[in-house]
């Protein structure tokens, strides 16, 4: 089936968990103007803020349904999934060097999260629940490209957690038939994406700053643009007979921190220092040196190849920080 084919979600009841960070919101916008009736689930504050969500468009914002609440409330979470044809689990504690301070946290939103979601997509008798992974579960790649096969390793504990629920979904499919597809994206970037990633800590540095400090310089990333990745979860949560697999979102394409900086200069026209500072490195064992996606299932599976390339999807990523530069730091944090 084309990816044309799998697109439209007229009249369906969709639920987003996560809906109010960086890909949820994309995926968000991307089901209002396909017609879904959305639901999205974002995390409850005493700001009553909705994260990314509220920089989309107003007139789509305004055909969302968003219900706050917390992914480890089990009754929360069945009240928030019931009468959805359809769930899209992003919520997640996704950074990295938080797991580092607070482990328990992590993985009581990402695995005990994910089971409240596989509890009430079962008794809710969700059609299909797309259950969102990630690269760090390979850690550093035993043999490239990676290919859904690899071993999975838990290298911190952010990568630990989602292990975890990755295998709770797993479980879920095998012994109670609930039919969810797991996607697993590599390094996806874009407008709206925070600071704790690397490609807007740069580009924030280098907007405003007089150099670009950063950790470790040599790992190697697969960096797929939010676009597409969004495409790639609307089709996996249309495409038939798909349920239970396991399928990687990249590019095959690695490129280094270091790269990515000289790049996002270029576009620029800058040239301030790259600094390598070394109080920002990961601990030695817990760095993921390279990550390269074997994306072949995404293509003979969903009909899904990533469209936009590097030097296009970063330029569009600098667009979106300078007019909203006040959302960032000049100065980054540690990838």
């Amino acid at each position: 089936m084309s990816e044309e084919g799998c697109l439209s979600w007229a009249g369906q009841r969709v639920g987003i968990t996560g809906a109010g960070g960086f890909i949820g919101s994309h995926l968000v916008e991307a089901l209002v103007r396909a017609g879904a009736d959305a639901r999205a689930l974002v995390h409850y504050n005493s700001r009553s803020d909705w994260g990314s969500l509220d920089t989309i468009d107003i007139k789509l914002r305004d055909q969302v349904e968003v219900v706050a609440g917390d992914l480890r409330d089990c009754d929360a979470v069945r009240h928030f999934v019931a009468g959805c044809r359809a769930v899209f689990h992003l919520g997640a504690q996704v950074g990295i060097p938080y797991s580092y301070e607070s482990p328990r946290d992590v993985i009581q939103t990402n695995v005990q999260g994910t089971l409240n979601v596989l509890e009430a997509a079962r008794a809710g008798g969700v059609e299909r629940l797309v259950h969102t992974s990630t690269s760090e579960v390979y850690g550093t790649a035993r043999y490239r490209p990676i290919d859904e096969a690899h071993p999975l390793q838990g290298q911190s504990p952010y990568a630990a957690s989602k292990i975890g629920a990755d295998k709770l979904v797993e479980s879920y499919y095998l012994s109670f038939g609930v039919p969810v597809v797991t996607v697993r994206p590599f390094n996806t970037y874009g407008p709206r994406q925070s600071q704790r990633a690397v490609i807007p800590t740069i580009i924030a540095q280098a907007l405003v700053g007089q150099e670009i400090r950063l950790g470790s310089l040599e790992p190697r990333r697969d960096f797929n643009f939010v676009a597409d990745t969004v495409r790639g979860f609307l089709l996996a949560g249309q495409v038939p007979r798909v349920e239970g697999a396991v399928i990687n979102l990249g590019t095959g394409l690695p490129t280094s921190v270091g790269e990515i900086a000289k790049a996002i200069l270029n576009l620029l026209g800058s040239s301030i220092p790259i600094v390598a500072d070394v109080t920002r490195v990961r601990p030695p064992a817990s760095e993921v040196m390279w990550l390269e996606a074997n994306a072949s299932r995404a293509t003979d599976m969903l009909g899904w190849r990533p469209l936009v390339g590097i030097a296009d999807g970063l330029q569009q990523t600098i667009s979106w920080m300078r007019n909203h530069l006040a959302r960032y730091r000049s100065a980054g944090y540690g990838v």
